[in-house]
């Protein structure tokens, strides 16, 4: 690749295979057989067996076969060591092999989580430039004895302990993406009514900063941050709940003070549509920050999941996911989509690029 007659290295990313019973290893097999010149400097972190079973399962006339590659370490992987359109494998030691499709099972998420583990170690020594994680299944891991819900949290537990500091001070936020919007979460993966509990004002500022310093770089100036109420109306000024008064505005009023770019608290059935990025119509917002979970991926699941990304915001790496999970009732059968994996693929390297 050149870049101002300099040819400079394509980033190395790594992607795990997700849960082996579920449809990551097909679309991952998929992604490098559809998009070669996207999946250039990757390779899959997971079980040779697996992955081949993947390459062969989606299998088409008309369509070309996909060599799977084992490589014995990622730099194997860089642009020009490997031949053009072939899945390149590092096989960790230790993974159970072929799994059954479409069954929750201990050793799927035990392989899962192994997976991300390796390849957030390899990003945080450096090895790999940033990480993308196929879907795993959350019942899988908490079978295998995972205490991590999902991806995100066990990132961070990775990233604090790389760091040598308590988890509470490595912050990280979940951060849904497609070309048309962007959402930052206050809270992740917990109950509703724990997630409420979760509305302070500590906690709504962390975010802002996170999100502030997350997107400063890509953009090339403050972001245009929205705050969503959490009530009906944001409240209609107390008569709906007080959490906009109690803990969002004085929230707003510090990261203002601060500099950053804020707006809110808004009322969380139209912000969404106000920062919706059309081509007939440039959003208000670059990002709007949601309350909890649901509140902030509906809006992005309803426009497509196979341009969103999921990419975890606080971490000193590079870390980004397709949107959706472990599909089991398809897996196997060739017919998921790869695209919100290609799309991951490419907002990873793009960051990695600016970072």
């Amino acid at each position: 690749m050149l870049y101002d007659g300099l040819r400079i290295k394509r980033p190395l990313l790594a992607i795990t295979q997700g849960d082996a019973a579920g449809i990551g290893p097909e679309i991952v097999a998929k992604a490098f057989r559809d998009a070669p010149e996207e999946l250039r400097g990757c390779f899959a972190v997971g079980d040779l067996a697996t992955l081949r079973r993947a390459a062969q399962c989606i299998e088409r006339p008309g369509l070309p076969s996909l060599p799977v590659a084992w490589i014995g370490r990622a730099e194997d992987a860089r642009e020009g060591a490997l031949p053009p359109r072939c899945l390149p494998v590092l096989q960790l030691p230790g993974l159970p092999g072929l799994l059954p499709w479409g069954r929750v099972s201990a050793q799927a998420g035990r392989a899962a989580a192994d997976c991300v583990v390796w390849a957030a170690q390899a990003a945080l020594r450096g090895e790999v430039d940033g990480i993308v994680t196929a879907p795993l299944h959350k019942e899988s891991l908490h079978a295998a004895g995972v205490q991590y819900p999902g991806h995100t949290e066990l990132l961070q537990a990775e990233a604090a302990l790389h760091a040598g500091v308590p988890l509470i001070n490595m912050p990280v936020r979940m951060m849904l993406a497609n070309d048309e919007l962007r959402t930052v979460l206050v809270s992740i993966h917990m109950a509703l009514r724990d997630a409420l509990d979760a509305v302070t004002c500590d906690n709504v500022l962390q975010t802002l900063r996170i999100a502030h310093a997350a997107l400063l770089p890509s953009l090339g100036r403050a972001p245009r941050m929205a705050v969503a109420g959490v009530n009906p109306h944001a409240g209609e000024g107390g008569l709906f709940g007080s959490e906009e008064a109690e803990h969002i505005a004085p929230a707003i009023a510090q990261a203002r003070s601060e500099g950053l770019d804020v707006t809110g608290p808004l009322a969380p059935d139209t912000v969404f549509m106000r920062a919706r990025h059309t081509p007939a119509k440039p959003g208000e917002f670059d990002v709007v920050l949601a309350m909890y979970h649901d509140q902030g991926l509906i809006p992005v699941k309803y426009l497509g999941v196979d341009k969103g990304v999921n990419v975890t915001l606080g971490l000193p790496l590079v870390r980004t996911s397709p949107d959706h999970g472990t599909a089991f009732d398809i897996a196997g059968q060739g017919i998921a989509d790869a695209a919100s994996l290609i799309e991951a693929v490419r907002m990873a390297r793009s960051l990695t690029w600016k970072n």
